[in-house]
């Protein structure tokens, strides 16, 4: 009905057509990315039941900008280990519970393609060192052999399932230079269709600098998707940013991504689709692109999409795609207008419309403790002593003063920065300038170069410049996120000592993308964001009380001040040689042999059959709890439930998920004690992400975590009932025994930060029934409906606060056995201890019909269940 033949002169393939939907808008005036939503519902349209009049009737409440549901069935799913190990422990405890009812347990596959990147697992234990990458990533193996078993045996037992092994980089720059094809083509039907990928790291957005659509999702959402659950979503508002200027002398793409995530953080584009376009979109790069794209869960976004244009094309050619592939995308694109061309969005109906001009932005850094708090340079020094120096303490180590604002880690790390060859040949050239100027890093910083790819190295060292990186202390320590995702490892023994008998507050550098409280180093409390020519910077300087733009970072050997701008390079001195060292020939030697892995992954044991051999003793993984049949009970009201926590405003799931390194005395490190496990085997949460014994008790207990219910800061709470103060973990443990349900209340942008489904599978098992919050972050909202766990928001305006709510009281939320609507109001009675009573309405939070749907089955496991029983009678 939609088909249409388009021909090149490699092949001829066929497209639904967006131009035969009809209907009443003309599909020119929509969005790049409502174009690519439809055209999956088109393609799906018998999988998804839907007929040619509702696709009408969905076109026609986009016209009336209605709000309505939708299915959305991607094309492909990327994990990374950390989040893809859980979901793959869910997928063969799904398997060993069918074949236990005489299922054949091999029937249970991913639906769609699943490629899975291991990156999060490398740790900066070696550094400034000719051979940290090699020790790194021996001690990588050693701590995760039992994983990569697992996941070598996932990979053989699974069809549809690819798996890249560990140090070849960022899961996201991987995904942008190698995986993504942007237009795929059916090998049975010859049908063309856009990419549409889902992923369980909240960054998948980095995709969309290439014009194809993906977002972060939770690994619970992930899986449903794989087995062939649809993603339900209501159809987004779409933000358009028209983009114009040019970037001045001395500005990175960092610094445009970090001054784009504070302004549409101001603007509010949380759960929305932010598009940009304009005059000035051929001025940025496609590695500029991807910066901007990578960081759309620091603003906020959905997505952040760049529609495809010539510079695309040049990219693709760039990266070794074959001529026939680029020519694909290109008919492809410009027959579905989904190709960028000059004034193509004057008619888009955006819901909003911004202009960022990029001759506004200046170089930038954003912390202490947010992405979004971004400063210039010259405000750095000001900014600094204020919110975090309190004490005024100092002391020597290694002969170099150490105060608070004194800089023990600078990290060139994370697929945000690491993929753009501009950041990454400018930090060389500035490095080549310090050293020939005789400038030095103080041994007192940990300093680290993570690239996303082995391209990086390739054009580094092509261009000479690996040398001067490593001789100011940045020597290759691995292929992976490492210190972005807090895998900073210890630091200096002598600098740590200082730390913890000073209480001095010292600082991160890094050119990552998020800097929350506690998430790069325990011991390290201020943490900022910079391009990667500005980490050298700092880390020269050793401090960030300091303007660099006015004071001098250090000085030559010589003696004379030597500023940022005698050491930074120019645009033309940059340019130049990223066109003489990046060829095609980097990125195929990089990714011929990207899933075979090194003699260490080709050497791992695994056997060949459908079901894993669960280890008794392994604490690495155990089955999943979530398929239990007692599981299966159904929702209704919730009464007489206490409050687990009483936390505040941007609560994010760093603070709820289990994460970083596993302290000897927590709960979690108490347990493996009792399994025998010793300290130094501890490993980290991400490591232990199959065995929910382990994540559950690590489940709230950041270190850094405020609960009003106790007066400790960490993971406390207090058991109402005896008025004792003991770990989270325990008081859940109590709560369950006395079958007392449990919810949690919060402030605003509960649930920020990266798609960690343990944060919702960890509440889950504590026994949290709901979590009422005056916002939510979109993906880990979701990921609670999914788990069964009721999301409510409270009514604007309205507050813990405002209701002089303490926590101590006892709540029921009624109104839930009644027939449910999306965003409905719910009643919630609260009974306090002196048995007075008072009532609040409360913002249903199940976005969607299919949301609702889920919750009352008990949420997605027992649905897929229920799904795969069905099947089987069928």
């Amino acid at each position: 009905m939609y088909k249409q033949t388009l021909n090149t002169n490699y092949e001829t393939f066929h497209i639904n057509s967006l131009q035969a939907l009809g209907g009443p808008v003309n599909v020119s005036e929509l969005p790049y990315t409502t174009k690519i939503l439809l055209e999956s519902l088109m393609r799906n349209q018998e999988k998804l039941d839907l007929s040619h009049e509702e696709l009408l009737q969905i076109l026609s409440n986009i016209k009336a900008r209605k709000r309505i549901d939708i299915p959305i069935v991607p094309t492909r799913v990327i994990m990374q280990d950390a989040s893809g190990i859980p979901v793959l422990v869910d997928l063969v405890s799904l398997r060993q519970h069918l074949m236990e009812q005489g299922i054949d347990p091999s029937m249970v596959n991913p639906e769609i393609p699943v490629d899975l990147v291991i990156d999060h697992s490398v740790q900066v234990d070696h550094f400034r060192s000719d051979s940290a990458f090699s020790m790194n990533l021996q001690l990588e193996y050693e701590r995760n052999e039992e994983r990569y078993e697992f996941l070598k045996w996932a990979q053989h037992a699974f069809d549809g399932l690819s798996v890249v092994p560990p140090a070849n980089g960022i899961i996201h720059q991987i995904n942008l230079e190698y995986l993504t094809k942007i237009v795929q083509l059916t090998t049975q039907t010859d049908v063309a269709y856009p990419e549409l990928v889902i992923g369980t790291d909240s960054h998948t957005t980095m995709v969309n600098a290439l014009g194809v659509l993906g977002w972060g999702v939770g690994g619970i959402e992930a899986e449903a998707a794989m087995l062939g659950v649809p993603v339900s979503m209501s159809m987004p508002e779409v933000v358009g940013v028209e983009i114009t200027g040019q970037l001045t002398e001395g500005v990175t793409a960092t610094d445009v991504a970090l001054t784009l995530t504070q302004m549409l953080r101001q603007h509010n584009v949380v759960g929305k689709f932010v598009e940009f376009f304009g005059p000035s979109l051929k001025k940025l790069s496609i590695p500029d692109r991807a910066t901007i794209s990578n960081m759309s869960p620091e603003y906020g976004a959905t997505c952040g999409f760049f529609p495809v244009d010539e510079e695309t094309l040049k990219f693709l050619r760039m990266t070794g795609k074959q001529d026939s592939e680029v020519e694909r995308v290109e008919q492809y694109c410009k027959a579905q207008g989904l190709f960028h061309l000059p004034n193509s969005e004057q008619n888009k109906r955006y819901a909003d419309l911004l202009v960022f001009d990029l001759q506004t932005v200046e170089a930038s850094v954003s912390g202490p403790k947010r992405p979004q708090d971004r400063m210039p340079l010259a405000l750095v020094k000001e900014s600094f002593p204020k919110p975090l120096s309190q004490t005024g303490n100092e002391t020597t180590v290694h002969g170099t003063a150490l105060k608070d604002g004194s800089i023990v880690i600078a990290a060139i790390t994370s697929c945000t920065n690491t993929s753009n060859p501009v950041n990454m040949i400018g930090a060389g050239l500035l490095a080549k300038k310090a050293i020939e100027l005789g400038l030095t890093v103080s041994p007192t910083i940990q300093t680290s170069l993570a690239p996303g790819s082995k391209v990086v190295t390739g054009y580094l060292q092509k261009a000479e410049l690996l040398p001067y990186l490593e001789q100011l202390g940045f020597h290759l320590t691995g292929y992976g996120c490492s210190v972005c995702v807090g895998n900073s490892g210890n630091l200096d023994e002598a600098v740590e000592q200082a730390i913890q008998d000073f209480d001095l507050t010292v600082v991160a550098v890094l050119s990552g993308n998020r800097n929350f409280e506690g998430r790069i180093h325990a011991l390290v409390k201020a943490n900022y964001l910079a391009s990667p020519p500005l980490v050298i910077a700092f880390a020269i300087a050793g401090t960030m009380n300091i303007d660099l733009k006015s004071e001098p970072l250090g000085k030559s050997s010589s003696g004379k001040d030597i500023y940022l701008k005698d050491i930074w390079p120019s645009s033309d001195e940059i340019a130049r040689l990223i066109d003489s060292t990046i060829s095609p020939d980097l990125f195929k030697e990089a990714y011929d042999n990207v899933f075979i892995g090194d003699k260490r992954w080709q050497q791992l044991h695994y056997s060949e059959q459908p079901i894993f051999n669960w280890n008794a003793q392994s604490t690495y993984f155990k089955a999943s709890p979530f398929f239990k049949e007692e599981n299966a009970q159904p929702q209704g009201n919730i009464y007489n439930a206490n409050v687990l926590l009483m936390l505040g405003d941007s609560i994010t799931t760093d603070h709820i998920s289990p994460v970083g390194s596993i302290p000897k005395n927590s709960t979690a490190g108490q347990y493996l004690t009792e399994q025998g496990v010793k300290f130094a085997e501890f490993n980290s949460y991400g490591s232990r992400r199959g065995n929910y014994d382990v994540l559950v008790r690590g489940t709230f207990a950041h270190l850094r975590l405020k609960n009003a219910l106790s007066d400790r800061t960490g993971g406390y709470t207090r058991h109402l009932p005896s008025g004792e103060e003991t770990e989270i973990y325990k008081v859940a443990e109590m709560y369950q025994a006395e079958k007392t349900p449990l919810i949690i209340l919060a402030g605003k942008e509960y649930g920020t930060g990266s798609a960690r489904d343990w944060a919702a599978k960890g509440t889950y098992l504590l026994g949290v029934k709901a979590v009422i919050a005056e916002s939510f972050e979109r993906i880990h909202r979701s990921n609670l409906a999914m788990m069964g766990v009721l999301p409510l928001q409270f009514m604007p305006g309205e507050n813990a606060e405002s209701m002089n709510l303490a926590g101590v009281e006892s709540y029921s939320i009624l109104g839930l056995e009644e027939p449910l609507s999306p965003l409905q109001h719910v009643k919630v009675e609260v009974v306090k201890p002196d048995g007075s009573q008072c009532f609040f309405q409360a913002i249903l939070r199940l976005d969607t019909h299919r949301e609702i749907e889920l919750y009352l089955k008990k949420g997605i496991f027992q649905s897929i269940l229920h799904k795969w029983k069905e099947r089987i009678e069928i």
